[in-house]
């Protein structure tokens, strides 16, 4: 991964990362879902690979090291982000889902702004939304 020059802006995400309350069962779901193996993991994470851009599950517990003096927030102040990816066909991915367990949370549907999209929320209460 190439470093900003000096006084530049960032302009890429190299990774993201996910705190997990359980860890297993994040990790289990994203093995699942997404048909993928952790890129690497320890005993405090677990981090796939989605293009170039890496999402970390990361055990709440270890998250208070990371960012401190900031505390992590209880899942239950609700939803501050959705991660977007994008999708050839939003129906068919749903009827995959489906096949895998996956509850929607909503979707699909068609959005006044020009797109078709469902969404669903791992075990850790992130929420992730298809899009075409």
């Amino acid at each position: 991964m190439s470093q900003p020059s000096t006084g530049s802006v960032p302009t890429s995400i190299a990774a993201i990362t996910l705190f997990a309350p359980d860890l297993p069962a994040t990790k289990a779901f994203y093995q699942e879902v997404f048909g993928s193996k952790p890129v690497f993991e320890d005993p405090d994470s677990a981090a796939f690979q989605f293009s170039g851009v890496l999402i970390n599950l990361l055990k709440v517990e270890a998250a208070p090291e990371l960012i401190e003096p900031a505390v992590v927030a209880p899942a239950s102040s609700g939803v501050r982000f959705v991660i977007s990816v994008p999708v050839d066909d939003v129906d068919a991915v749903c009827a995959i889902l489906d096949e895998r367990g996956v509850k929607l949370l909503n979707g699909p549907i068609d959005r006044p702004w020009g797109i078709r999209t469902a969404s669903f929320t791992d075990p850790a209460g992130h929420i992730w939304e298809i899009a075409k």
